[in-house]
């Protein structure tokens, strides 16, 4: 990923302003760093079928990385997580103030959807890219998922509620990742199958996130822990042990898929993805 972590330095988003902190504050996150894992769906997909288009699909996954740190700006604010942490370093909100973390957040999105319009692709594939992006990102996606968490918090909700709330939150944007990738080579059909197998991926991903809440500290994970006590959390709401079942089932089906795709993408995708659904059981 070192690719497109250059990629992503060479084009930090700038700003022609009077303001002092505002360029710094839209920069800081993103160069703070992290797994860049959306990132890494959308490109292995691309490299597992036409490594030629790698460098347009840079792009394509710069804009989710906006997206996604949009994302965790936000829910790091004082109305929503009240977190002082992420990727290791102070919030936004710490760091400046929260009217300068909600405006960089707001950039960082609208940002995202100017860079994958001026993708070097045609403009039906633009299209497509800026329209899951924007399903998954947005009102019916993750948005949707941040507003049943924050709305429902000390209201404890049924395991399966729970599971719709982080397909929202959580997974929809990790499906978008390599459903994005799969338009970019011009595999639609395959895309549908990914996307699916993405949202299972997504749901794993949050699940493990409640079991390292409890069993990390805040400077193992890079961002505050033990901090889903209000919340409805998979550990809240059925305990650690009957998590870590729910995450194994998920885990060996996710493998087993995954062994079944064909020879190219399983290998490519293969070396990023074991490590993720297996995280919770090192």
């Amino acid at each position: 990923m070192q690719k497109f972590e250059n990629f992503l330095l060479e084009n930090l988003p700038v700003s022609k302003s009077i303001h002092p902190t505002y360029e710094k504050a839209l920069q800081e996150m993103l160069i703070a760093g992290g797994k860049r894992f959306r990132p890494a769906l959308l490109l292995g997909v691309v490299n597992s079928y036409n490594s030629l288009l790698d460098e347009g699909a840079m792009h394509a996954a710069y804009a989710i990385e906006l997206l996604h740190t949009y994302s965790l700006i936000h829910d790091d604010l004082p109305a929503m997580d009240d977190s002082p942490l992420r990727r290791g370093k102070p919030t936004l909100h710490v760091v400046y103030d929260e009217v300068t973390a909600i405006l960089a957040g707001d950039a960082l999105n609208t940002y995202s959807f100017e860079v994958l319009s001026n993708a070097p692709f045609s403009d039906s594939v633009r299209v497509k890219l800026i329209r899951e992006l924007a399903s998954n990102g947005g009102l019916n996606g993750m948005v949707l998922g941040q507003a049943i968490d924050c709305y429902f918090e000390n209201q404890p909700l049924k395991i399966d509620d729970v599971k719709i709330l982080h397909t929202n939150k959580t997974a929809k944007l990790i499906a978008a990742s390599l459903k994005m990738g799969a338009i970019i080579v011009g595999k639609e059909e395959l895309g549908e199958k990914l996307y699916d197998f993405g949202i299972k991926l997504g749901l794993l991903f949050q699940i493990q996130d409640d079991i390292l809440d409890v069993t990390q500290s805040s400077e193992e994970a890079g961002k505050l822990t033990a901090n889903d006590g209000e919340k409805n959390s998979f550990v809240t709401l059925i305990g650690l042990d009957e998590t870590m079942k729910e995450a194994n089932t998920l885990a060996d089906e996710l493998l087993d898929e995954l062994n079944n795709f064909d020879e190219n993408l399983k290998n490519e995708l293969s070396s990023l993805l074991t490590k993720y659904i297996n995280r919770h059981r090192n």
